[in-house]
């Protein structure tokens, strides 16, 4: 089976109902003492702006890899820039188990890691989802998100261009009220805000967050990547993915001192799903979510991937 009809075979198969499911069960396991997340390898290319990662992993159920890629030159070939490959290996063997291509499927498997985070995270009520960011990840965030809270507008904040505004046509068709906005206002506006972007700057101030803000940080996931601005962390209950990745390539490498010392406590989001530690506990609390993106849930959606193929039959 070629590349091509494999990325559409799991695009068909790939839905936000399943990637929801597989996300949860991968965070219950990254929060276990009988699984394993390995440090991620960061790689590039000599054209320096093509760059990859391998993300590997186990657990009692599951083992394997991911290889994420990031090719700047693929729109001009017809290609997608991002693509994934998850590679699951036999528990028993060790043998090659199955090879999904997971182009598509990679971002809804980050949506739903952010969704089910949110879900026990932000308000219920919450309406007004704030958006840095109008690249490949967006939409599926937004998508996500508003299957869990009953989300009515959509603010984006991301530099002028025809992308941006097709992106906001996207969302508006979809039944959400959607229109650019400048990064305070959408800020003080939201209720739930999302990073997306390959910042290294903090992208807003931490007094315009309000009481009750949830905030998920999705675009640090590499040494120096930075969106959020650490003076926010004090004043806010903060969660992530796995903490070990979380204070090496995400978020909260920059304050990775102040957590060390315990002055920062960081609740890893699985550990709320087995209600082993409480997610939102008052209306206006500011929760943090760094979700830096663990190998798990590659694995646990590769496997979803494979009943639902089975279950077609």
């Amino acid at each position: 089976m070629d590349d091509l009809h494999q990325r559409r075979e799991s695009a068909a198969l790939v839905t936000h109902e399943l990637a929801f499911e597989a996300a949860r069960e991968a965070l219950v396991a990254a929060a276990s003492r009988q699984s394993w997340v390995f440090p991620a390898v960061l790689g590039r290319t000599q054209e320096v702006t093509n760059t990859f990662s391998i993300k590997s992993g186990s657990s009692g159920e599951l083992t394997g890899v991911k290889i994420g890629s990031f090719w700047s030159g693929n729109p001009a070939r017809g290609l997608p820039r991002h693509n994934s490959t998850i590679v699951l290996l036999d528990q028993h063997t060790g043998r090659l188990g199955a090879v999904v291509e997971a182009g598509k499927v990679n971002a809804y498997r980050t949506a739903a890691a952010d969704a089910v985070a949110a879900d026990l995270l932000a308000r219920k009520q919450a309406k007004v989802l704030a958006i840095f960011g109008a690249g490949n990840q967006a939409s599926f965030e937004v998508m996500a998100l508003a299957r869990i809270r009953p989300i009515e507008t959509l603010l984006v904040v991301a530099r002028p261009s025809p992308r941006r505004d097709a992106f906001v046509d996207q969302i508006g068709e979809r039944g959400l009220k959607a229109r650019a906005a400048l990064p305070e206002e959408a800020v003080r506006t939201a209720d739930i805000v999302v990073t997306a972007t390959p910042a290294r700057e903090p992208l807003f101030d931490a007094a315009w967050v309000g009481p009750g803000t949830h905030i998920v940080s999705i675009g640090s996931d590499a040494p120096g990547k930075r969106e959020l601005p650490s003076e926010l962390f004090p004043k806010a209950r903060l969660f992530c993915d796995l903490l070990s990745q979380s204070v090496q390539i995400g978020e909260f490498q920059h304050v990775r001192d102040e957590i060390d010392a315990g002055v920062l406590a960081v609740t890893p989001i699985g550990d709320v799903i087995e209600r082993r530690a409480l997610g939102r506990r008052f209306d206006n609390e500011i929760t943090v979510f760094d979700s830096s993106g663990i190998s798990l849930q590659d694995l646990y959606m590769a496997d979803a991937l494979i009943r639902a193929k089975a279950s077609h039959r």
